[in-house]
């Protein structure tokens, strides 16, 4: 069997039939990774007793135990997750050298489920960037062409993706973290709901936005990830209690009579890459010959949204990351003798070597909008601009099931090209940011491909609360006329 191209649940199945073992696949997919990843630098911890995690499924199907619905399968966790007697670096100099004694809830619940854990992934350090460029680590490769970012912040689960270093990825979402770089990688990503997914030990970065998902090869994949990963968390208390529903059983290509939103403020931006417009209109034309309903909906204020979402995620970041000043756990600058020296400048100069360029542009901007003078001009104001758009999305759903959209301004961009320019980079999110400003679920469907260098351009659903399943459904019937299913990059 072609080890590459099977989905979970037909790995779930060998293995479970004994065609193939626990231990062979992961075999497969970690010496496949050791070999490619010093190409891509998208793993940056290898865990060394995976083949013991993976013999250990073995031993559950010889004894005649359940070993999960997702018995065997490899899968690697972006380094923004906690992870028992494996590094979480958040890419960070500042945690270069933390293991955690504890399983964030998300791999908690995989390890459950039968997963093994393959290794850590890379990302933008502390999760802040588009284009996985801060990375402590260095930047990561696109595999569809090695000059180019495979986006941000979660750049390294969709890098491993769509590679196939592995066979599910576990990246999140801030501001789109999780569709952007699986729309630059060809990859599907979902972001779901807020509250859907326990926080519950993935290292904070804006705790009102942050959000953990999938990032797959198939709709199919992402559905059964959700199921395992979904649900309410004693430990989170921002965690939803609403029951999670069997996403991969109710998985339905008809959308016949399903109404889809176009956004006035979206379909008509001419900033948007001639490419990226193609796709998504194609991808609309599609949805009509299926027999779904266009319809157009209006959002007027996802105009401020990328003003929004820097304003408050920065302001939460400032708040989160006041923790690292090195006294109880991570990096701690040489100082020598400590008797004489000032407490400020203990904290500054220990912060100062352990964060990245970007990290401080934000904790600077987010201190400075929460200051004394300050706060309700910005970081209030925002909050109260937030609320109102997430009404209008309320409306907006009122007269559509799913709202269809470019997932960025353009396919991925060379490395290098827009890392100086701070400003370019943000508006990469334009289409992105209000999903997690609403708490809205939303996921990317590769769709297209660049004629010239041949990249991946994605196109984004979103859906109204807790209608995971109805977006799910709807990329499941695009991803049956998608013209780059199964397309691999040629590593």
């Amino acid at each position: 069997m072609d080890l590459l191209k099977l989905t979970m649940s037909e790995a779930v199945q060998a293995i479970k039939s004994k065609k193939i073992s626990a231990q062979e696949l992961t075999q497969f997919f970690y010496e496949r990774s050791k070999q490619l990843n010093p190409k891509l630098n998208a793993i940056v911890e290898f865990n060394q007793q995976a083949l013991d995690a993976a013999k250990s499924v073995d031993d559950k199907i010889a004894a005649g135990h359940d070993p999960g619905v997702l018995a065997g399968v490899p899968f690697g966790i972006k380094d923004l997750l906690c992870t028992q007697g494996i590094k979480t670096t958040a890419a960070s100099k500042i945690l270069k050298n933390f293991t955690p004694p504890y399983d964030a809830t998300v791999v908690k619940r995989l390890k459950n489920a039968g997963a093994v854990v393959i290794g850590k992934l890379n990302l933008d350090e502390f999760a802040m960037g588009s284009s996985n460029e801060s990375s402590s680590f260095g930047a990561c490769k696109n595999p569809w062409n090695l000059d180019y970012v495979p986006g941000g912040s979660s750049g390294g689960s969709a890098s491993a993706q769509a590679a196939r270093l592995v066979m599910g990825t576990i990246g999140t979402d801030t501001g789109g973290s999780i569709r952007q770089p699986s729309n630059f990688c060809g990859v599907v990503g979902v972001k779901p709901t807020y509250g859907r997914v326990s926080r519950y030990g993935i290292v904070a970065f804006a705790s009102s936005l942050d959000q953990a998902g999938p990032m797959v090869s198939t709709v199919e994949d992402a559905a059964l990830t959700l199921e395992v990963i979904c649900g309410h968390d004693q430990l989170d208390g921002t965690s939803s209690q609403r029951p999670v529903e069997k996403f991969k059983s109710q998985l339905n290509a008809n959308i016949k009579g399903l109404k889809i939103g176009i956004m006035k403020e979206y379909h008509n931006s001419d900033i948007v890459h001639p490419e990226v417009r193609q796709t998504y209109e194609n991808a609309i034309a599609e949805l009509k010959k299926l027999g779904a309903e266009i319809v157009e909906v209006s959002v007027p204020l996802t105009q401020y949204a990328v003003s929004m979402y820097y304003l408050i995620s920065a302001s939460e970041a400032s708040s989160n990351l006041a923790r690292y000043d090195g006294v109880k756990y991570g990096y701690r600058s040489e100082f020598g003798d400590l008797s004489n020296l000032d407490l400020a400048d203990f904290y500054s100069q220990t912060r100062a070597e352990g964060f990245g360029a970007e990290v401080k542009r934000r904790i600077i901007l987010g201190t400075f909008c929460l200051s004394s003078g300050y706060f309700d001009a910005y970081y209030k104001k925002a909050s109260q601009v937030r609320r109102l758009m997430k009404e209008q999305y309320d409306d907006a759903f009122k007269k559509c099931d799913a709202i269809i959209s470019p997932v960025s301004t353009s396919p991925a961009f060379k490395i290098g090209s827009r890392v100086y320019d701070p400003l370019k980079m943000y508006l990469n999110d334009i289409f992105t940011t209000s999903t997690n400003l609403a708490g809205l679920p939303g996921m990317s469907l590769p769709f297209g491909m660049t004629k010239e260098d041949s990249l991946p351009i994605g196109v984004q659903l979103t859906g109204h609360h807790f209608q995971e399943q109805k977006i799910l459904n709807i990329a499941y019937a695009l991803e049956q006329v998608s013209s780059v299913k199964g397309k691999m990059p040629n590593v």
